[in-house]
């Protein structure tokens, strides 16, 4: 209780409940596993920033949806197989929300960035708080209550919560947290295999390309798409065909990265257990939970 009652938390609770009591449930009842990736080189192709950058917002929905695991809330289902990610879009686009991909990285972050609303301005004393929907953009301009500084900027950057968040890296952050020890090991091999391995790469580009039509040019994760994946999983047919050729590429090509057969093994298993019966650790829970009442009963 004393560590809710600092300043910076108090300012965060109050930013959070503008828009509900999602923030909330986001904090303190769910849990992810964040894959961290190189940001890409200075060239086109499977392996530069720009494409790595459009495949992170694009392959995303497929792993959502591959990986649900949180279809519960209070121990009742809440019609999604991914209630974490419900609860990231009911937090907003300005917190929540991904920049627009019709220009270059660099450009789209730092628009959103200047165009997101301050969380909280921090004090030496005092509260944190911070007028509604002051945007860091028009704080610089205002210079109000203080001119902000780089330190602010970067306290500023930590305070949103895109899908994908670059940090010199890109942090891809939409995979629920997996059952087991050892869940975190399928997720980190996948992705970095698809987004690694060139051949693989191409072959995500090519799955997932079609799936943007989905997206009706609105930023991740508040579009079609990506709701879809969140509801549905692998019940989407579109989502299920994808999510079987990016695991599958992903499987040819760890070999070549120099996984452990281990891994391979691990990956194949989900592959078989899960992706290709059109299945997710949700149904499992949801199975487990209320017997008959499995992807049936989400119809």
């Amino acid at each position: 209780r004393r560590y809710l009652r600092e300043p910076r938390y108090d300012a965060m609770e109050t930013c959070l409940d503008r828009t509900g009591p999602a923030g909330r449930a986001m904090m303190c009842t769910s849990a992810s596993v964040q894959v961290c990736l190189d940001a890409g080189h200075e060239e086109p192709g499977p392996l530069g920033l720009g494409r790595r950058w459009w495949l992170a917002h694009q392959v995303g929905p497929v792993l959502v949806a591959a990986f649900a695991n949180s279809p519960l809330a209070g121990s009742e289902p809440t019609g999604w197989l991914s209630t974490r990610q419900l609860r990231w879009t009911e937090i907003g686009r300005d917190r929540a929300g991904g920049p627009s991909l019709d220009t270059d990285p660099r450009t789209a972050w730092a628009r959103h960035v200047l165009d997101a609303p301050v969380m909280c301005i921090r004090r030496d004393g005092g509260p944190w708080d911070v007028p509604e929907g002051l945007t860091f953009r028009e704080w610089v301009r205002s210079g109000v209550p203080r001119q902000p500084t780089r330190e602010d900027l970067d306290y500023h950057v930590s305070t949103l919560f895109p899908p994908v968040r670059p940090r010199g890296h890109l942090e891809l952050r939409m995979i629920d947290a997996q059952p087991g020890e050892d869940g975190w090991i399928v997720p980190l091999a996948v992705t970095t295999a698809l987004f690694d391995d060139p051949e693989a790469a191409e072959t995500a580009y090519r799955v997932v390309k079609p799936l943007a039509e989905r997206t009706l040019s609105t930023p991740a994760p508040h579009n079609p798409l990506w709701i879809d994946a969140a509801r549905d999983g692998l019940a989407d047919p579109e989502l299920h065909e994808a999510a079987i050729a990016c695991f599958s590429a992903a499987l040819e090509a760890l070999p070549r990265l120099g996984a452990t057969p281990e891994v391979t093994a691990a990956v194949e298993t989900y592959l078989h257990r899960y992706v290709i019966r059109g299945r997710c650790p949700a149904d499992d829970l949801l199975d487990r939970t209320h017997g008959s009442l499995g992807k049936e009963s989400r119809t």
